[in-house]
This record gives structure tokens, C-alpha cells and sequence, in this order.
């Protein structure tokens, strides 16, 4: 029987980081939701569709694929057959995801395609309704929180890391304006699944999150 691993949270509480730590050792597939979205968002914007704009954002769904790589150096994320993994971290693709993330048909057509890809599968999924909606019934769920000023710093450093410009108080803005419409949009809000473990990974390292959710599955 497959395990599924459901970790939820605000933007940039490390998610996916933890999630990448705990499918490698535990040799889990990997899914970013997050990513997912980003790469909605980019499409519309690379389409010349306005974020806002969602029967535009809507119509664009019918020719779009997105598809998530497992290669060594990690999970890709491929947008209509273009590896876009690093043009779907920046900030303003952030901003777009929870924009597009609001629109109930791409939140219908990513949950089927996340749904389909944990099918059967040993899984760790991160995400903001994974453990709400996308996998319901996971064996594990995980509610990552963080202030908003350690996200802020962690996202910098890793858009440092992509070779990507930023600048903080601009990331920080971002974050709290993330968190109120995420967290207050009609569809598939951001909040807690019922049976989910907070855990505040604001004072542990993304190893030492890890290692929790390990002890919490007892893996």
C-alpha cells in the first residue's frame, strides 16, 4: 500500500525544500504543487494573458501541459515541453500563482493532474490544500508556519542561490499579501487539514523539519 506525506503552508515556509529532503531519503516521488501553479502563471504571462483576467486564464488551460521531471539533479518542472524550473521561482510568478490558484477550473485541472500523479505511488506532496483537498485521505499531514520576516529572508537566499535578482522588502510585501489572499480566497483556501501537526519551522533548519516529519510518520 502506498504512503502519502501531505505537507501544507504559507508561502515560502520551505515545503518544497523539506519535501525534496524527505522523498530522497525516504525514496519518495516529489510532487510541488507550487510549482504547478507558477507554471500556470507563467504560461498566461508568456500568452500576454492578464493575471485578473479569468476567463482568459481559464481559456488558456485548454492548451497547456504541465509535467514534473525526476532527473539527478532533482525534480524540473516542464511547461508545453520547456524545462521552466527556474523561471517559476521568482517572486512575480508568486504573486501570479496565488492568482491563478483563486480560479476553481485551474484548481480543478491541477488537482486531477496531482491526484493522478500520487496515484499508487509512495509520495511526499507539498502544497496549500494538499491535505484538504488534493490527498485527503495521506497518511501524514504536516501544517509548516514561519513569520513572515524568516520566509522573506529564506526566499532571497534562494533566488540567490538560482542566480536570480531580488530585493527583500519587496519579497516581504509580497509574502504578507500572499498569505491574506491565500488565506481568503472563496476556493480551496489556505488552512489546516483536520489531523495535520503544526510544526513551526521558523527555528529548525529544513533538515531538522525533516527529521520531525520522519519521527512523526515513524519512518
Amino acid at each position: 500500500m502506498s504512503i502519502q506525506i501531505a505537507i501544507d503552508g504559507p508561502s515560502g515556509s520551505g515545503k518544497s525544500t523539506v519535501a525534496k529532503i524527505l522523498a530522497k531519503r525516504l525514496g519518495f516521488v516529489h510532487i510541488d504543487t507550487g510549482g504547478m501553479y507558477r507554471a500556470v502563471a507563467l504560461y498566461a504571462a508568456e500568452q500576454g494573458v492578464d493575471w485578473d483576467d479569468g476567463d482568459a486564464v481559464c481559456d488558456i488551460l485548454r492548451t497547456i501541459e504541465i509535467d514534473i521531471q525526476y532527473t539527478t539533479e532533482g525534480q524540473r518542472i516542464v511547461l508545453n515541453g520547456q524545462d521552466v524550473t527556474a523561471l517559476v521561482r521568482t517572486a512575480e510568478m508568486g504573486v501570479g500563482a496565488s492568482k491563478v490558484s483563486a480560479y476553481p477550473d485551474v484548481r480543478e485541472k491541477l488537482v486531477t493532474m496531482q491526484r493522478e500523479m500520487a496515484s499508487g505511488r509512495d509520495v511526499v506532496m507539498d502544497g496549500r490544500d494538499v491535505g484538504t483537498v488534493v490527498l485527503k485521505n495521506a497518511a501524514v499531514k504536516i501544517f509548516l508556519v514561519a513569520d513572515a520576516a524568516v520566509r522573506a529572508r529564506r526566499r532571497c537566499a534562494e533566488l540567490e542561490t538560482l542566480g536570480l535578482p531580488w530585493d527583500y522588502n519587496k519579497i516581504f510585501e509580497q509574502i504578507e499579501k500572499r498569505d491574506f489572499d491565500d488565506s481568503n480566497r472563496e476556493f480551496s483556501p489556505l488552512t489546516k487539514a483536520d489531523g495535520a501537526v503544526e510544526i513551526d519551522a521558523g527555528d529548525l533548519d529544513a533538515e531538522g523539519v525533516a527529521a520531525r516529519i520522519m519521527e512523526i510518520a515513524g519512518l
